[in-house]
């Protein structure tokens, strides 16, 4: 029956209740707990306590508290610095140094190694015996430009520069910066030939790599800054693996062939030039020589020129011996003497067979043989001596 129905007496349901069980009071239960306390430590003086109980009690909270203060003293070591959370929340850096937080679980402390080179294998990992091993073609296979399958294999170097940054901004700084790497490897790659990576473009491609990481985590605000960016290895498929070879062998001895050609150039280059040289000295100096020898021709004629006009006739005969002079001294001719001579005509045959520098048989003048000298200068001399003759040389027509 419920207490407001009719014949419920109009009782609420704590009315029958005795003032003996109601809740004890709370000083009660404090100071039952005191006097519990006082009893473990041996200084209570009765069921209720007393002062020295209390004073113990106290004593003992002061030393844990004392204890548990201790517990927020911290040290930061140089090159790294103290990141400090409340609850969770970002509350300050500080640098190296002893420092004091708030005990756990209040506040808590990181320290971040800002010096620290840390590492990223993408393709493999080192812990392997051999690097096959270690391979993860997860990691390490994928596409060039021109849809050939490349395996490639990075390892990446860096540090944290922002402690804040680094803890805060991304949830997995670790998995962050390796999906981020992988992300900047794929994209050069795809980029690129399979060719120009695995030959002349091997430090081209990490270069850009580590370009593309470092602006990802800068978007990102990572607090991640990319020292360098190593391609291990990069290689084809082992299917492909022998036709690559032979590739790479033929263009080792293509360079090899181009320096060779070099070298070859290095050494006939300098000779041509020199043998060049020489020629151009040599017609300088032959186009002096014959400048020279023609101003002195010049100079000469000039001369004769200036005599001529004095006595045309003298000087048109005098140049007309020398000439004849000049002519007549280099071939294997016989003078006769028309007019002196009688029927018997003697000729020095074996003289008029040897060469032209040997002295020419004279005419014999009334049993008397007299040779005439035909080189150089003697011959004009003679013709000049007789030049009676000599106009009967010309004949009578001239």
């Amino acid at each position: 029956m419920s207490w407001n129905e009719p014949g419920g007496n109009k009782k609420d349901p704590w009315s029958g209740r005795d003032n003996a069980k109601t809740p004890p009071d709370l000083d009660e239960v404090l100071k039952g707990l005191q006097d519990k306390l006082g009893g473990l430590f041996g200084g209570g003086k009765g069921p209720r306590g007393g002062p020295a109980s209390g004073q113990l009690v106290g004593l003992v909270l002061l030393v844990l508290l004392g204890l548990w203060s201790v517990t927020g003293v911290y040290v930061v070591d140089e090159g790294s610095r103290g990141v400090v959370t409340r609850f969770g929340g970002y509350v300050d850096t500080t640098l190296p140094g002893l420092h004091w937080h708030l005990p756990a679980p209040i506040e808590k402390i990181d320290v971040v190694n800002l010096e620290q080179q840390r590492f990223v294998e993408i393709g493999y990992r080192s812990g392997g015996r051999q690097q096959s091993q270690g391979a993860v073609p997860k990691e390490a296979l994928m596409l060039t430009q021109d849809e050939n399958i490349i395996d490639i294999r990075l390892a990446v170097q860096y540090m944290i520069k922002d402690a804040k940054a680094y803890l805060f901004n991304v949830a997995d700084p670790d998995q962050t910066l390796k999906e981020v790497i992988e992300s900047a490897q794929r994209a050069v790659i795809g980029k690129s030939t399979m060719d120009f990576v695995l030959t002349e473009g091997r430090s081209n491609i990490a270069d850009e790599i580590k370009t593309e990481i470092q602006q990802t985590l800068d978007e990102y605000e990572a607090g991640i800054s990319v020292s360098n960016v190593n391609l291990v290895d990069a290689q084809p498929p082992d299917e492909v693996q022998n036709a690559f070879e032979d590739a790479i062998k033929a263009r080792e001895d293509e360079q090899r062939l181009k320096n060779e050609a070099e070298s070859y150039a290095n050494e006939v280059v300098p000779k041509a030039r020199g043998a060049s040289a020489r020629l151009v000295e040599e017609s300088e100096a032959y186009r002096q020589k014959a400048v020279a020898r023609a101003e002195g021709e010049s100079s000469r004629f000039l001369k004769l020129l200036a005599e001529y006009e004095k006595a045309p006739d003298v000087t048109r005969e005098r140049m007309y011996l020398e000439t004849m002079g000049d002519v007549l001294g280099q071939t294997g001719a016989m003078v006769v003497d028309v007019k002196n001579s009688n029927n018997m005509l003697y000729l020095p045959v074996d003289r008029l067979t040897r060469t032209p520098v040997d002295p020419v048989a004279a005419p014999v003048n009334s049993g008397q043989e007299a040779a005439v000298p035909q080189e150089g200068a003697a011959a004009g001399k003679s013709a000049r001596s007789q030049s009676t003759r000599g106009r009967d040389i010309r004949g009578p027509n001239h």
